[in-house]
């Protein structure tokens, strides 16, 4: 080879390591415009660095998409939601900035945060931030497609498509999993979700608890009944529907032992069977859109259909997720 070949070679192996042995870049901060799950038109300009989340579920995508540093301002009772301990022990000092169903505005403004985030119920309050220049995204995760865009909407106004990208391939995975599994389920049980505050009062189908209990095999008992929200219904009303299967959220006000014990419910085949569950509460509410959706889904499932996915198995994944996801470690 020719010296000057030789050097012209040398020059261009050495250009392409040093172009190799650059530092990722960092995350855009331009300017970029979101619409919101209330259908609104976001604009976000600059990093974001300081959020404000006045809604325990988009609370817990923050911790998981590694924003949780970025917190500033935090939903009323934080101290009562144990991976806020678990994971991210600081949030539990924050600020208080209201309730999921009214935002102190004062509060909030105090914390001169770049990005708010509030349900889709507070539209009101997200208007009045908006003129003050504030960027305020609605989210209303009431399904599983719907959290999922939660997710995207969230890792981009924050610039951590990345890692939203690392959670909703899961999510897709596990979907796919659990589709897998229930395909060839050919008895589907009557499943009765009670409400938090009465077992007379349950989730009908526009709900995320329905979607939870259809992805797990079974059939919602409240499918017939209009609304999205949760919704009292009579003893002669949960008489008729006769459900096979009961599950109590896992921050109710009542117990199994309540159901099993009120005689007005002693004929129905869920009691006389005994298939009276509780959603495990001792990490976060499965039975609520959370980040760790999936794992209620699988929880419910092993309830269900036990001889497609055991309740060992789901052990095993839900620990996985938590130590890929949140840091922590669980039994």
């Amino acid at each position: 080879m020719k010296r000057k070949s030789y050097l012209f070679f040398l020059s261009l192996v050495f250009s392409i390591i040093s172009v190799y042995a650059l530092p990722a870049p960092e995350p855009s901060s331009a300017g970029r415009i979101l619409t919101d799950q209330a259908g609104r038109t976001v604009p976000i300009s600059g990093t974001v660095e300081r959020i404000i989340s006045g809604y325990y579920i988009s609370s817990s995508a923050l911790i998981a998409l590694d924003l949780g540093g970025k917190l500033v301002g935090i939903e009323a009772r934080a101290n009562e939601r144990p991976i806020y301990a678990l994971a991210a022990p600081a949030l539990l000092d924050l600020p208080s900035v209201g309730t999921a169903r009214e935002l102190n505005l004062e509060a909030a403004l105090a914390l001169h945060p770049d990005l708010v985030i509030l349900p889709i119920r507070q539209r009101a309050s997200a208007d009045i931030m908006e003129e003050l220049g504030i960027p305020v995204l609605l989210v209303d995760p009431e399904n599983p497609e719907d959290l999922i865009g939660m997710i995207e909407m969230i890792g981009r106004a924050a610039n951590v498509e990345h890692r939203a990208s690392l959670l909703v391939n899961h999510y897709r995975r596990s979907l796919d999993e659990i589709h897998c599994m229930t395909s060839g389920v050919t008895e589907r049980p009557l499943v009765y979700m009670g409400g938090v505050g009465s077992y007379l009062s349950t989730a009908p189908a526009e709900m995320y608890q329905s979607s939870l209990i259809e992805l797990a095999g079974g059939r919602n008992a409240a499918a017939e009944i209009p609304g999205s929200a949760r919704t009292a219904i009579s003893y002669e009303h949960l008489l008729a529907m006769n459900p096979e299967v009961i599950v109590i959220p896992s921050e109710a006000a009542y117990t199994r032992d309540d159901i099993l014990g009120d005689p007005q419910l002693a004929n129905i085949n869920a009691v006389l069977s005994g298939r009276v569950y509780q959603m495990p509460g001792n990490i976060e509410a499965w039975d609520s859109p959370v980040t760790s959706f999936t794992l209620g889904i699988r929880w419910l499932l092993s309830v269900l259909h036990g001889d497609v996915y055991s309740m060992e198995s789901m052990r095993e994944y839900a620990a996985a997720f938590y130590a890929e996801f949140y840091g922590i470690q669980i039994e």
